[in-house]
């Protein structure tokens, strides 16, 4: 069986299609109360996934130029992956989520001060509905929690998500002295700790169950 490398691959991050827009594809049957869920959701989480790395990097930008850029790209859209995989686990969950929406970076922009100004088109703060504040908080304690980032990988295994192929997460588990001087600031514990600790507790509870963080 293949293996798949989520490696060094300069992927452009434009704003997501159709965020905050309605949803524009074939109607989707609405379950009755109690009743089961529908299968035929749409379940790409890659707009979730684009944003909230874009969250990130814009968040926690790279040390350098454009080769830094990538570098630091890469190692967020991984652990955004890990995370959003972790969260969202099976068709199902992904199909809500990307039919509900995600919620958005308002709580996140608010912590950061990192909010978009009133003035900036509309499609400049468009992309940001689409941002999963969980999944941000999961990348970030992953980024900078190498034994969190290890187990996260680890329980992909139980998920839907890996069953074609393995995948390997290099960036994030082994990144080189260049992946960490370029991700300088995304990978800085003290500056992620705010975003990392607003979900940390689930994140432990989704990867060791019956774990309980120290007080």
């Amino acid at each position: 069986m293949g293996q798949v490398t989520y490696d060094l691959v300069r992927i452009p991050l434009p704003a997501v299609p159709g965020a905050g827009l309605p949803w524009r594809g074939p109607p989707v049957p609405h379950p009755a109360p109690d009743g089961p869920v529908p299968t035929d959701l749409p379940t790409d989480l890659s707009p979730l996934i684009a944003a909230t790395t874009r969250w990130l990097t814009v968040s926690y930008p790279p040390s350098g130029g454009a080769l830094a850029s990538a570098l630091c790209e890469a190692q967020a859209r991984q652990a955004v992956t890990v995370a959003a995989w972790l969260r969202y686990p099976t068709e199902i969950d992904a199909g809500l989520v990307t039919f509900a929406g995600p919620g958005g970076a308002a709580r996140l922009d608010w912590i950061t001060g990192a909010e978009p100004a009133d003035d900036h088109p509309a499609g400049e703060r468009a992309w940001r509905t689409w941002v999963d504040e969980v999944v941000a908080s999961w990348a970030a304690a992953l980024l900078t929690d190498d034994e969190l980032a290890g187990l996260a990988v680890a329980a992909l295994a139980e998920g839907e998500h890996t069953a074609a192929a393995p995948v390997e997460f290099r960036r994030l588990l082994t990144p080189g002295e260049g992946d960490r001087r370029a991700a300088a600031l995304l990978r800085h514990p003290d500056l992620l700790a705010p975003v990392a600790e607003l979900h940390l507790d689930q994140l432990i509870d989704r990867l060791t169950p019956g774990r309980f963080l120290a007080a």
